[in-house]
């Protein structure tokens, strides 16, 4: 089987089944209003940049990392729970295209809630919106989409080897829109947490963003390269992950709940 066919089959079949679940249904349509409300009224009375940066992407940028992270790590858990993680990975198909296809799917259908939350900010509050240059707000969009995909298929693979995918799963959310700078700019953070958060790719895909559509004092070099290289080194943590999960397969025999 092509591989182009096991990842369209994954994602076609993800998205059939997530959509589904009445919880991804809030996350998706309902959370995004709460989310954005929230926000807005924390900085109605902040400068106009913030508000855009932090009202109208952040609410989008947390709503999308909540329904892309919390799909990601649901379908291990929930693979595991039913018995059918092990199946999935000894499967003829490279259990690798599987997993990307079912976060390619979530990614198609999280973007509902990001579009959602900029849509819910510029109805309820109209805030001013300049560009600075629309083609780099469309290659910052990609590249923060794909820190995101890399950081979920990094997750997967992690939570893969752990029987407490739920535990673990719930401390993704909160922390991590705090820490990567989503609500509020990671320069009021101690400098040792900042520091935790430069290792991040999607710390730097929020500030290149940023930049795109707001005044802010840092250029597109000193955020595009840090966040090349942030999502080639969780690239690269990913496969080494794979390849432990693999071993361990090969050991214990089983991925499931046994």
């Amino acid at each position: 089987m092509r591989s182009s066919n096991v990842i369209l089959t994954s994602m076609s079949v993800q998205m059939k089944q997530t959509f589904s679940r009445n919880m991804f249904k809030f996350c998706m349509l309902i959370a995004p209003f709460f989310t954005t409300v929230i926000l807005g009224e924390m900085y109605r009375h902040s400068t106009a940049d913030n508000f855009v940066a932090y009202v109208v992407l952040g609410s989008g940028l947390w709503n999308l990392w909540n329904s892309i992270a919390f799909s990601s790590a649901g379908d291990i858990n929930r693979e595991r729970f039913t018995n059918t993680l092990s199946i999935i990975f000894s499967a003829p198909a490279d259990f690798r295209l599987i997993l990307l296809g079912k976060i390619f799917g979530n990614t198609i259908l999280s973007m509902g809630s990001f579009f959602l939350s900029v849509a819910f900010a510029i109805a309820l509050y109209r805030p001013p919106i300049y560009v600075n240059n629309w083609s780099l707000l469309i290659g910052a969009l990609i590249l923060t989409i794909t820190a995101f995909i890399i950081m979920s298929i990094f997750i997967a693979y992690l939570l893969t080897l752990s029987r407490k995918t739920a535990v673990y799963m719930n401390c993704l959310e909160i922390p991590f829109a705090l820490i990567c700078g989503f609500v509020f700019p990671i320069e009021n953070l101690p400098v040792g947490v900042q520091a935790i958060s430069w290792i991040f790719p999607p710390t730097w895909a929020v500030r290149l963003l940023r930049y795109s559509v707001t005044d802010v004092p840092y250029g597109f070099w000193e955020n595009f390269v840090p966040l090349i290289i942030t999502m080639l080194a969780f690239a690269l943590l990913a496969a080494w992950l794979y390849r432990i999960i693999f071993k361990q397969t090969k050991v214990l025999g089983t991925l499931d709940m046994a």
